[in-house]
């Protein structure tokens, strides 16, 4: 018996969102998301100061698709920030990355504790 092509189409799209749903991760504060992509002004109105931030600057050069230097000797510094909120212990922390103000990604980092 033969598998229709639009069978297996419809089986290629399932796994294709189910791979795209599996690594965006966001943030809830209150009733508000902050996802990949806003500023952290955002973050900052929604959820409040973060209880540690660590900064360091990186430099970064411009790739292709391929991962080929698009432009020799060209590259540019970027200013890394890695804000965490600990919401408690029966609540996962959280800890957001930004690259230049807007945020690159979120990651839970297990169970907070009592200040």
């Amino acid at each position: 018996m033969k598998t229709k092509p639009a069978v297996w189409l419809l089986v290629l799209v399932a796994f294709s969102c189910l791979s795209l749903s599996a690594r965006a991760e966001a943030l809830r504060c209150g009733t508000r998301l902050i996802a990949e992509g806003d500023h952290f002004s955002k973050l900052l109105r929604y959820c409040g100061e973060p209880d540690s931030v660590q900064s360091r600057t990186a430099q970064r050069v411009l790739a292709g698709l391929s991962g080929q230097v698009v432009l020799q000797g060209f590259s540019e510094e970027v200013l890394i920030e890695e804000w965490t909120y600990n919401f408690g212990p029966h609540k996962l922390m959280r800890i957001v990355k930004f690259e230049n103000g807007w945020v690159a990604d979120i990651r839970a980092v297990g169970y907070g504790f009592r200040p």
